[in-house]
């Protein structure tokens, strides 16, 4: 492991005003986004629409560190026959891929699930590094409900977070580690902090038994929020606040910096508190972004699968990255977002 290149693409994967592109939904997740706008779930339409954020040049090359890719994704080309990792690697981004094989129920937990995909990594990840992947993710999920996360649960996953993040290192891949307290349920945001601390710290203790070094990885965690269904919603102040505080009870100063998950928050939800946080300042890693939904959900519908709305819908791509840019920098203000409007 050469550490001094893990730590290199880290940085740079956190630079200052810039963030990562999450382009790594699986065949059923982008099928059901698809299904929303009208559009059939085929492998070109797939490679269309995901080429077409790929070469909006100001967003990629100005905005986005990198780019997390799907299986099928890494392999394709373009429509001109470039490599999509090469048309990645032209605009200055950093080609990614999800290393994770989805979830499984947790046997003995109830309503509880488990991140697959370890048995074979080793022998996946030298492939993917000689397409270009100079960084990987693997997603854990845990819920917060009636009587989860029980314990097992926290550690299962956190140990496979951290056994993934060892073999990703070995195969001198940064290993983006993905521990995501879901917002799904009626919990306020202090059953949040409190759940989210515990997987941390878990998850922390898991990579030191690993004996990974944090300056190679990137950590990509919730931010502390309330559940979709709590009748008590905090203000954007509140999340910047406790989010941080948070992390700095959790996350040492080694790691190079935290990329946000967006978690099914609304896209101006999402730049607001990413923005707040970095308005607090003096903190030990960089703040910023690894978003799915919150930057493709607007070039999504502005595309609708049709050939001649392609310049409107990099021009939708464009105006999140830039917002998320400026959020990463606590630069952004909500009335950017009326003027794009």
């Amino acid at each position: 492991m050469n550490l001094a290149e893990l730590n290199k693409v880290a940085v740079a994967m956190v630079a200052p005003g810039k963030g990562i592109l999450a382009a790594d939904e699986s065949s059923g997740t982008i099928k059901k986004r698809f299904d929303g706008i009208g559009v059939e779930s085929t492998e070109d339409n797939r490679r269309d629409y995901r080429e077409m954020m790929f070469r909006t040049n100001e967003a990629m090359s100005k905005y986005i560190s990198g780019v997390i890719l799907y299986d099928e994704t890494i392999w394709q080309k373009a429509k001109d026959g470039t490599p999509l990792v090469e048309v990645i690697r032209k605009s200055g981004a950093i080609p990614g891929i999800k290393v994770d094989e989805g979830t499984k129920p947790l046997p003995n937990c109830p309503g509880e699930l488990i991140t697959i995909g370890l048995d074979k990594l080793a022998d996946r990840l030298p492939k993917y590094y000689d397409q270009g992947a100079r960084f990987a993710k693997w997603r854990a999920v845990i819920d917060i409900a009636p009587g989860i996360p029980s314990y097992t649960a926290i550690l299962t996953n956190a140990h496979a977070l951290a056994r993934y993040a060892a073999l990703c290192q070995q195969a001198q891949i940064v290993p983006i580690v993905e521990p995501e307290v879901l917002m799904d349920g009626d919990h306020d945001i202090d059953r949040c902090v409190e759940v989210t601390e515990f997987v941390l710290k878990e998850t922390f203790q898991q990579l030191y038994y690993q004996r990974v070094p944090l300056e190679g990885i990137v950590l990509k965690p919730n931010m502390a929020v309330a559940g979709k269904k709590s009748a008590k919603k905090a203000s954007v102040q509140e999340v910047a606040e406790k989010t941080v505080r948070m992390l700095k009870n959790c996350v040492p100063g080694a790691v190079p910096g935290i990329a946000f998950l967006s978690g099914g928050q609304s896209d101006e939800e999402a730049t607001a508190h990413l923005d707040a946080m970095n308005k607090i300042g003096n903190l030990p890693w960089n703040l910023t972004f690894s978003y799915g939904r919150a930057l493709q959900a607007a070039p999504q519908k502005a595309w609708s699968g049709k050939s001649e709305n392609v310049a409107a819908a990099q021009r939708a791509f464009l105006h999140r990255a830039q917002m998320n840019g400026l959020a990463s920098l606590g630069q952004w203000k909500s009335d950017l977002e009326k003027k794009a409007a």
